[in-house]
């Protein structure tokens, strides 16, 4: 069953590779070699910020609260270290087998097929998008949070701190979606508080839920860095000369490096204003000044309708690869192509087509109503990060750059490999328990298509 899947797959790549192999010809003829180099890098590296910084952002206050002065810092960075280091060996595996004049691997999965063989690919390929569709739910959810919050700071400032300013976020959420059904039809677009040591939060907690908590900060740390998923499209991107791996290991270093200094100053600042009482959602702790929070909860919407396309691009291209395949015939009413011009604006079109605007409409409305069916899916998607963490941020990338290299078996390297792998595979689990428990904390007092802040 896994090899027809994987041949089938195979087939529709075999397809799509060819199409984007004279996409790139042609685009590269246009391309001069000398500013394009600085422009490519800067461009991928908005893009690859917009990937790695989502709506995990907001709960690294509460991440840092549960661990404390010492190891909540050390973890931040070490997560960033590690996904840094694995990230610039993945750039190698753009091309194989050689890094530089091999064959592209347009995606992850391209990479994994061509570095592992088929039988990974269905694996990863589900994992991978899992975690994609995911993170969109996630969006639709905290996006619905920060507009809920902005009309609840603005009632308190208008009726008082005592006032009665429950909002539900259903609403915002179906405005989101609606949103990103119209984004998604067009080309593709990114006094100091606390303690040293462990913290375990919260008055009155029991010590084991204390426990799962300090487990579950470090999956939510360890999957505010995820980036390797998404990191060959990215690279895929980019425009040569130079050569695709060496501007992406720069495009990784800019991106995480900022990343990290920007995680660790939230987190740690977060943490020392709020001390052990540092909200899951860092902007639903304060209200005052009102216009500063309004700004910080509209520059999270701004960046989550942005970042939703990012990963939803990835999902709705293997589905239309995939019905490309299946409605072939030239006549076909899917495949008819329907062209969109706007005069106003410097006479801007684009395409579409019956089949992306079906696809991409109902998976859009599907994910918004799982993000209304179950609101507390935040705590899902801690439980997807740490599951996913260790296979694709790290044994994935690991394996593919020891073939790569052809490292072999028992060396010095091999074995730096295989502790990190196991070291990383060690956090998954912890933190996949800790979620569990929180997800089963959650299901106590969750109401269903009910989302209140």
């Amino acid at each position: 069953m896994v090899e027809k899947v994987s041949k089938g797959i195979e087939k529709i790549d075999d397809h799509v590779n060819i199409a984007q192999d004279s996409e790139r010809r042609q685009r590269s003829l246009s391309i001069q070699k000398g500013d394009g180099e600085k422009r490519t890098v800067w461009t991928a590296t908005a893009h690859a910020f917009t990937a790695i910084v989502g709506s995990g952002i907001l709960a690294l206050p509460w991440s840092v609260a549960q661990l404390g002065w010492i190891l909540g810092p050390f973890f931040l960075l070490f997560f960033a270290a590690v996904t840094y280091y694995i990230a610039i060996l993945l750039c190698d595996c753009y091309r194989t087998p050689d890094p530089v004049k091999g064959r592209r691997n347009y995606t992850y999965m391209d990479a994994v097929r061509a570095l592992l063989g088929p039988k990974h690919v269905l694996i990863s390929g589900i994992m991978q998008y899992s975690m994609l569709w995911g993170i969109m739910i996630g969006f639709t959810i905290t996006a619905a949070i920060s507009t809920a919050t902005m009309k609840r700071s603005t009632c308190f400032h208008e009726e008082g701190p005592s006032a009665k300013c429950g909002v539900s976020g259903i609403s915002y959420m179906l405005a989101f979606g609606a949103l990103e059904i119209l984004l998604s039809q067009f080309p593709n677009l990114e006094k100091a508080k606390g303690t040293i040591m462990v913290a375990m939060a919260g008055e009155g907690l029991a010590t084991s839920t204390k426990i799962w908590r300090v487990f579950q900060a470090l999956g939510n740390i360890a999957f505010s860095y995820t980036y390797s998923m998404l990191l060959l499209e990215i690279q895929d991107t980019l425009k040569s000369p130079p050569a695709e791996n060496k501007a992406m290991k720069r495009v990784t270093l800019y991106a995480i490096g900022g990343t990290a200094l920007f995680y660790t100053s939230l987190g740690c600042m977060g943490y020392a204003a709020f001390g052990a009482d540092a909200p899951g959602n860092y902007l639903t702790g304060f209200y005052k000044p009102l216009w500063l929070v309004d700004i910080a909860n509209l520059a999270v919407i701004i960046h989550l309708i942005v970042g939703y396309q990012v990963f939803a691009q990835t999902i709705f291209a293997i589905n239309e690869k995939s019905l490309a395949t299946r409605w072939q015939a030239p006549g076909s009413f899917f495949n008819k192509i329907y062209t969109v011009r706007f005069q106003c604006i410097q006479n801007y079109s684009f395409q579409l087509t019956p089949s992306r605007i079906l696809l991409r409409t109902g998976f859009v409305v599907l994910t918004t109503l799982v993000a209304m069916l179950f609101p507390f899916f935040n705590a899902i998607l801690g439980l997807l990060g740490s599951i996913s963490f260790w296979p694709l941020t790290v044994y994935f990338p690991l394996n593919m750059y020891m073939v790569q290299a052809k490292i072999k078996r028992g060396n010095s390297k091999w074995i730096m490999f295989q502790v990190l792998s196991l070291l990383c595979l060690v956090v998954s689990l912890v933190s996949a328990v800790g979620s569990v428990a929180d997800i089963l904390e959650h299901l106590k007092h969750a109401q269903l298509f009910h989302i209140d802040i």
